[in-house]
């Protein structure tokens, strides 16, 4: 039962240590303001000695790791939306022409609310400009 016990703790200590290094290395290749020289030697001492490679880039960079990763997530996020942007300007118009169905439906309720016009005007108005 032991032997078990210590199997899949070495086990999961391996995963954590590829883990960790993987991710040692995508900072590395991440980092913008480390030059091609810099990279390569990171690279060469963590292939070298990885665990003493690894530990030593954490004491000496790995306080800029958190902030170069939630850079990368904004960046990453950003590069999403002006893609969705773009899909959604560029989206084909509906066959009806109505481009602003829901602010039209929108503007009916209000005016229903504010007793501008009676319920079966807003029924009428509603009915017209979802089948058209």
């Amino acid at each position: 039962m032991l032997n078990l016990f210590l199997t899949m703790l070495w086990f999961f200590l391996w995963i954590m240590w590829l883990m960790l290094l993987f991710r040692v290395v995508a900072d590395i290749f991440r980092d913008d303001g480390l030059g091609g020289w810099g990279k390569a030697g990171w690279v060469i001492v963590v292939c070298v000695l990885p665990f003493l490679g690894v530990f030593v880039y954490l004491i000496a960079r790995g306080k800029d790791m958190g902030e170069r990763e939630f850079r990368h997530a904004q960046r990453k996020e950003q590069e999403m939306r002006s893609y969705i942007q773009d899909v959604a300007a560029d989206a084909p118009a509906p066959a009806n022409g109505n481009h602003h169905g829901v602010d039209e439906l929108e503007r009916l309720v209000g005016m229903r609310k504010r007793g501008d016009i009676t319920e079966d005007d807003y029924q009428r108005a509603k009915e017209k400009l979802l089948t058209v």
